[in-house]
C-alpha cells in the first residue's frame, strides 16, 4: 500500500482544513478502540468496517504489541475504510504514525510526548486526545491544548489491565463539567450502561471488548449507538 503524498497531505493542506478530513469536529458518539488480541481471528480490516457500518463515529487504533512500520500500515488500511464511512481515526500513544499516515488526531496518555511538545510539531486542525482520570487532569490537558479527553475507567474493566480502580459515573460528571471540551467515557462500558454515561455529560463511549470482541460486531455497534442516541433524546426531554 502506497503511502499518502507528502505534498498531498502535508501543511498546506491541512492550513487549509482539507486534511485531515474532520479536523475539530469529530463526532465521538460511539468511538471504537482496536485490539487485536479481541478479534477472534477475524482481520483488522474486517471489524472495523463492520463497527463503522453498524454506527460507529470513530475509530482508534491501539496496538502495543506490533512494530512501528505494521502499525502505519494498520493506519493506512483503516484509513482507506474510515474516509469511505465518514467516520475519524485516531492513532494512539504514536503521533509519528499518525503524522505521516494522516490519521485525523493522536491519542496521548498520562506518561506519553508532553501535551504542548505534541501541539508544536501538530499541524492545525489535528485532533489531540488525552486520557485522564481526575479532574486536575482534565483541566490541565484542556489548558495545553486537547482537543477532547478520555476519561475513565468510569466502570471495572478486564480489557486494559493498567486502568486502575473505576472512578465511577459521579467523577465522570465531575471531569465532564470540569472543562468546555468534549469528554468521552471510557472503561467497561457497553449497551446496558452506555446511556449512564451520555447522561453524565458524556460526548460518547469509548469501547473495546462490547464491539471488537463481539460475535456479530455489527450488531453490537447499532446497539450501543442506539443507547447512546436513546439517552441524549432522554437528557433533551424528548423521549
Amino acid at each position: 500500500m502506497s503511502p499518502p503524498s507528502f505534498k498531498k497531505t502535508g501543511p498546506y493542506l491541512f492550513a487549509l482544513g482539507v486534511f485531515p478530513l474532520f479536523g475539530e469536529k469529530i463526532d465521538y458518539s460511539l468511538y471504537v478502540i482496536t485490539d487485536c488480541r479481541l478479534c477472534r481471528g477475524r482481520s483488522q480490516e474486517d471489524v472495523v468496517e463492520k463497527a463503522v457500518r453498524g454506527g460507529s463515529t470513530c475509530i482508534q487504533l491501539r496496538e502495543k504489541e506490533v512494530s512501528v512500520r505494521k502499525l502505519y500500515n494498520m493506519a493506512l488500511a483503516l484509513l482507506e475504510i474510515t474516509r469511505q464511512r465518514g467516520a475519524a481515526l485516531i492513532v494512539n500513544d504514536r503521533l509519528d504514525v499518525a503524522l505521516a499516515a494522516g490519521a485525523d488526531g493522536v491519542h496521548l496518555g498520562q506518561d506519553d510526548l508532553p501535551l504542548p511538545a505534541a501541539r508544536r510539531i501538530m499541524p492545525e486542525g489535528m485532533v489531540l486526545g488525552v486520557s485522564v482520570d481526575n479532574v486536575q487532569q482534565a483541566q490541565e490537558a484542556e489548558a495545553a491544548g486537547a482537543s477532547y479527553l478520555g476519561a475513565g475507567s468510569v466502570f471495572a474493566t478486564s480489557t486494559k489491565p493498567d486502568a486502575g480502580s473505576p472512578i465511577g459515573v459521579e467523577a465522570f460528571a465531575a471531569i465532564c463539567r470540569s472543562v468546555r471540551i468534549p469528554v468521552v467515557g471510557i472503561g467497561g462500558i457497553n449497551a446496558g450502561n452506555a446511556g449512564e454515561v451520555i447522561k453524565a455529560g458524556g460526548a460518547g463511549v469509548a469501547v473495546i471488548s462490547a464491539v471488537v470482541g463481539a460475535e456479530d460486531i455489527k450488531k453490537a455497534a447499532q446497539e450501543l449507538s442506539s443507547e447512546v442516541s436513546r439517552a441524549r433524546r432522554l437528557a433533551k426531554g424528548e423521549v
